[in-house]
């Protein structure tokens, strides 16, 4: 049974060691996981999460009155802050997830980065521009998700500018002209129900709380500010009863059997990361 994620991280590597405006990505650092998304349905075929963003400034919830615009309630001061994905006593800076079977099935058509690709058998490379656009996506400097300059030099909030599908799909050729080792992509060049076939099943490393994964999330300040004077005899409504996972380890990690239709775990014990 090939495990997708594996194949995924090998190329990756390989990707990095060739492209150089990617050899600052230290893939010791990156968890490449899977996660189930149908096919034919809308939906990211892949996203890259970082775990390296700092916690966000404290802050509130608040409601106001529909007729007045007063403040009516308002919850306890929180912040967000990221997780912590240590494995084998390694600190993860970023997880890209790809979504199977989805992602197996991608092809150029009508999407952005179709003009890039003129040959009919370039529709695999479709895939091969997902991964290197989710690679694109980490920041040089670690933190983050990569901003895109605009002409002026400025940062732009969008992380898909109009040059980005080009650049995207100038390190594929890159890549390509390389002349890695075919094996290293042949994968991609099926979709899922051939490959399934190929390879009696397809499994993938995930977490073991699937579907749910390591995300940023809400944590109630310990110390909650003094109240604001404005807010003074407005209802406060107590933080919810229920802990976040701040803290994920190699013991988090099962091996899936994916399938047109559902997943299902392989095996209970923790999986072992590859290597080059």
């Amino acid at each position: 049974m090939i495990n997708y994620t594996d194949r995924l991280t090998h190329l990756m590597r390989d990707i990095v060691a060739r492209v150089p405006a990617l050899s600052f990505i230290d893939m010791d650092s990156v968890l490449v996981f899977a996660r189930f998304g149908r096919l034919h349905t809308a939906g990211a075929f892949a996203t890259c999460h970082c775990l390296t963003l700092p916690p966000s400034d404290p802050g509130y919830y608040f409601w106001r009155d529909r007729e007045t615009g007063a403040i009516t309630r308002r919850s306890e001061w929180f912040r967000m802050r990221s997780p912590s994905v240590t494995l084998d006593g390694r600190a993860m800076t970023y997880l890209i997830s790809f979504a199977l079977p989805r992602f197996c099935d991608q092809s150029l058509d009508r999407s952005r980065k179709e003009r890039f690709y003129r040959r009919e058998s370039d529709a695999w490379i479709a895939k091969l521009d997902t991964v290197v656009h989710e690679l694109y996506h980490i920041a040089p400097d670690g933190h983050g998700i990569r901003r895109i300059e605009r002409a002026d030099g400025t940062e732009s909030a969008n992380c898909h500018s109009a040059t980005f599908f080009a650049e995207v799909a100038d390190m594929v050729t890159t890549y390509l002209d390389s002349r890695p080792d075919p094996a290293m992509f042949d994968f991609l060049q099926h979709d899922f129900e051939t490959l399934d076939a190929l390879h009696a099943g397809v499994s993938a490393t995930s977490f073991r709380a699937f579907p749910s994964y390591p995300q940023r999330f809400l944590e109630r300040l310990a110390e909650q500010p003094p109240c604001d004077p404005a807010l003074a005899g407005v209802d406060v409504d107590p933080w919810p009863n229920t802990r976040r996972r701040d803290v994920y380890t190699e013991a988090d990690l099962r091996v899936r059997r994916f399938t047109l239709d559902t997943s299902r775990r392989l095996e209970p014990r923790a999986v072992t990361i590859c290597a080059a």
